[in-house]
Formats: structure tokens, sequence, C-alpha cells
């Protein structure tokens, strides 16, 4: 019987994000406000929201890494204090490190200029690095976010190829893979993700969590044909109050476990009353319908 609630009702928090819009923002860019993120994480509490992944980037600096700190990265203590909010008001912890490859999209431009040795041995040496400092800092339970979505450079093959590379990497950290699921997108400008994203399901591990996501509409003959594929499927989405149910609806109705939200856009006190109240509207939906 399938499951009444969500057993995971997620917000994706950005301390900094890499897309075409943010790109061309990046030279005014501020550090993320760490009071507004706190208020996040009290309203997901308020809410009963019970995970919150942290897109992590080069919003902090890396003690293994510091070449890649920018002008807006704070010190790691600042994700630190995020991180003992959230456990306070048990909020699960899930830090998120996009490996997506894709000049058009930049999603891996926080790991310039490592992001150019293209899966290499030493690309994964050092991206195990980030991975390993990120783990210690935030201690997550069971997952890692490892993004790959708008993946644009690699080939079929290797983007299966970093998929499983990153996948091993996790389990032998104790932790299960999270990645955004492409595969709704059929037809228009943007198929080659799609297409790229349902062909890499053929040798993907079992134990990643698979998250389709849609701003525009549910998809849940995806979410029914992942599931009978074997996979544990979130999905995501955010915007109109009638899409969050749609798609918990059809999570549920398909033996999925879990619902994730977010907004794109920085967590600066300009966009606090928007972003709060964005989880205080959509976050009972999660649970109740």
């Amino acid at each position: 019987m399938a499951e009444k609630v969500l057993s995971i009702r997620a917000f994706l928090i950005h301390l900094t994000h890499y897309d075409p819009v943010w790109y061309v923002n990046k030279g005014r860019e501020r550090p993320f406000d760490l009071e507004v993120a706190s208020e996040i994480v009290d309203a997901m509490a308020e809410t009963d929201m019970n995970m919150l992944i942290i897109d992590a980037a080069d919003g902090v600096k890396y003690k293994s890494h510091p070449e890649l700190a920018r002008r807006y990265s704070l010190p790691m203590s600042h994700l630190r204090r995020l991180v003992q909010r959230a456990r306070k008001n048990g909020i699960e912890i899930v830090p998120k490190l996009n490996f997506a490859q894709s000049g058009r999209h930049h999603h891996n431009e926080w790991f310039r200029p490592y992001n150019r040795l293209f899966d290499n041995a030493e690309y994964w040496r050092l991206g195990f690095e980030l991975v390993d400092e990120l783990i210690a800092e935030c201690q997550p339970e069971r997952f890692f976010h490892i993004g790959m979505d708008e993946d644009h450079d690699r080939s079929h093959r290797q983007f299966a190829g970093a998929i499983c590379t990153l996948a091993a990497g996790l389990k032998e950290r104790g932790l299960r893979a999270v990645m955004w699921k492409d595969s709704p997108i059929i037809g228009g400008a943007w198929e080659c993700h799609g297409e790229k994203s349902r062909a890499a399901e053929k040798t993907t591990p079992k134990d990643v969590v698979q998250v389709p996501w849609g701003y525009r509409e549910a998809s849940p003959a995806r979410v029914q044909y992942l599931r009978r594929k074997g996979f544990e499927v979130w999905g995501a989405t955010g915007g109109r109050p009638e899409l969050v149910r749609e798609w918990r609806s059809a999570v549920l109705r398909h033996g999925g476990t879990g619902i994730l939200l977010t907004a794109w856009r920085p967590c600066r006190p300009r966009n606090r009353k928007g972003m709060v109240n964005q989880i205080r509207t959509y976050g009972p939906l999660c649970k109740e319908g």
C-alpha cells in the first residue's frame, strides 16, 4: 500500500549557484546571509519540512582548496552554524555540489579551473577532496546531492560513467547519491539532456535517488517508470500551489518517497520575505496535499 505522507519533505537552499542567469551577476554577487538562511530553517520546522539540501559550491572557503575562494565566499563556520540550526530543529542535512559539465549552463564552474580537467583521475581526486570536506562539516545522515542536471558537454557514455564514479565514491563514504533527473524533457532545444538522462538509467546504480523536476507541469509517467525500474524517486518543483499538489500526488501514487522545493534566487535580505512565504505556503502542501 502506498504511503499517504511523503517521508521526505525537502528544501534546497543556495549558498551560491551557477546557471546562465545567475552567472551574469557573479561579478556583483554578495555572500549569502546567514540570518536569512536561519529564518528559512525555522520556517521549515514550523511547516514540518524535514530535509535541508545545501548547495555549497564556492559559497564557502574550503580549507583543502583555498584557491577556490571567491569575493563572496564565507568562512566554513557559517555553513557549520546553518547545519547546527537545522539539526536543532530536527532537520536532516544533505550537502550538494553540482558535477554537471556544461559551458552553456555553467553548473560546474564553481570548480574552475579544475572543471577543465574533464573527468580525468585528477578531476575526481580533487572533487572528492571537496566532497570529503563538506561531509566532515555537514555530517550528512544518508545522502549527498551531486547535481548532474543539464549536462551539455559529456557524451552519453561519459555522463553515465560520471554518475557511476560519484555514486561509488559516495557509497564508500557511507552515503547515497541524489541526482537531478532531466528525463521528463522531451522535445525542444534541451531534448539532448532528457535523452542523455534516460540513457544513463541503464547503468545507474539503483541506490542513486532520482529527482525528476518540473516547474511547469508534473511528470507522473516518469515517476512511475523510474519506480518500476527500482529507483527511489523524489519530485522537484515550486511556483504554483496546484503544481506542488500535482507532484505530491504523482510521487505518492507511484510509491515515491519525497518532494523537493527550492527558490532559484540568492539567500539575501531582499529575498527574505518571498523565500520564507514560499515555505510557509508550500511546505504544508508537501505533507497534506
